[in-house]
C-alpha cells in the first residue's frame, strides 16, 4: 500500500469518452481523476447537465474513483481565443458563470476540490485593474464554494497573473484568508519558477494544500513531461507531501499526452508507486 491517492488528469485522455477514461484510470489501480470540464467531459455548457453529472457520480463511486473538477479547458468559453477570457478580461463574466457552474457540478460530485487559476493579463488593462478583477472573482468564487461546502484551490501558473506560490500567498491575503480558498500546486512548476527546491515548496504550503498535479519539468521551461524526462527527484518530493500530512488526490496532469493515453498512464503510475518506495 502507498500513503498517497494517486489520479490521472482527463485532460491527458481527450480522445477518449468520459465515461471511458474512467473505467480505463480505474483499471490501472489509480485511486481518483483530475476532471477537466471540457467539450466532451461533462460539458457545463450542454443540455441535460443535471442527469449526465448524476452519470458521472454514479460511474465514478461504482469505479471507487475520488474526483477534483479542473477549470483548464481549451476554448470551452470562446472559440477564438485558448482559456478566454479569464477574470481579468472585460468579459470576466462569462468566466465567472463558467466557475461557479464548475462549484456546482463539484459538489454534485462530491468533489474534493475545484481548481483554478488567475489567467494572463490582458492587453489593455493595467495591474491595478487586473489585480481588483481578480480579488473580486475569487471573492464571489470562494463564497459561492463556501456554501457549497467544496474547497477551492487556486494554482499559480507560469505567465499568469498568479504565476507562484508568492503570488498566491498575496491573493489569499487580500481576500482575507478564507477557510475554502486553498492551493492547488503543480509540482512540475516549482521545478521551473521557484525560487527553493521542490520539495521545500511542498513543505512550505503543506496546509493550505487541497489539490495536487504532479509531472516533471525542466528549470525555466513550461513544458509537461513524462516522468524521467525532466529534472525533478521525485522520491523527496513525494516524502515532503506524505510528511506534510497531505491526503487529497496527486493527480498527473500530461494534458499534451492523449495519443497515448493508457500506456501513459499504466507508467505513470508505476513510476510513482516506484518513486514513494524508495522515498520510504
Amino acid at each position: 500500500m502507498t500513503a498517497l491517492r494517486y489520479g490521472y488528469g482527463t485532460n491527458g485522455f481527450a480522445n477518449h469518452r468520459l465515461s471511458d477514461a474512467l473505467a480505463v484510470v480505474a483499471g490501472l489501480g489509480y485511486d481518483g481523476v483530475a476532471l477537466t470540464l471540457d467539450h466532451d467531459h461533462l460539458d457545463p455548457f450542454a443540455p441535460g447537465l443535471a442527469r449526465r453529472v448524476a452519470a458521472a457520480a454514479d460511474r465514478l463511486r461504482d469505479l471507487g474513483l475520488g474526483v477534483v473538477v479542473e477549470t483548464g479547458a481549451r476554448y470551452l468559453l470562446d472559440p477564438w481565443r485558448k482559456h478566454a477570457p479569464t477574470l481579468l478580461h472585460d468579459d470576466r463574466k462569462v468566466r465567472l458563470d463558467f466557475l461557479h457552474r464548475a462549484v456546482a457540478v463539484g459538489a454534485d460530485l462530491g468533489a474534493e476540490a475545484v481548481s483554478l487559476w488567475s489567467g494572463v493579463r490582458p492587453d489593455g488593462v493595467d495591474d491595478r485593474t487586473a489585480w481588483r478583477r481578480l480579488v473580486d472573482g475569487c471573492a464571489e468564487v470562494t463564497a459561492a464554494a463556501t456554501a457549497a461546502g467544496v474547497p477551492l484551490g487556486l494554482e499559480p501558473e507560469p505567465g499568469m497573473e498568479v504565476a507562484d506560490i508568492a503570488g498566491w500567498r498575496r491573493l489569499h491575503a487580500a481576500l482575507g484568508a478564507p477557510g475554502r480558498f486553498g492551493l492547488t500546486l503543480d509540482i512540475g512548476h516549482c521545478r521551473c519558477l521557484e525560487p527553493v527546491s521542490v520539495p521545500d515548496c511542498v513543505t512550505a504550503v503543506a496546509t493550505h494544500l487541497v489539490n495536487v498535479q504532479i509531472d516533471d519539468m525542466r528549470r525555466g521551461v513550461h513544458e509537461h513531461l513524462e516522468f524521467g524526462a525532466g529534472e525533478i527527484d521525485f522520491p523527496p518530493v513525494l516524502r515532503a507531501l506524505i510528511d506534510g500530512g497531505y491526503r487529497g488526490l496527486v493527480a498527473v496532469e500530461l494534458p499534451r499526452h492523449s495519443h497515448a493515453a493508457p500506456t501513459v498512464a499504466r507508467e505513470s503510475l508505476a513510476f510513482l508507486r516506484a518513486a514513494e518506495k524508495e522515498g520510504q
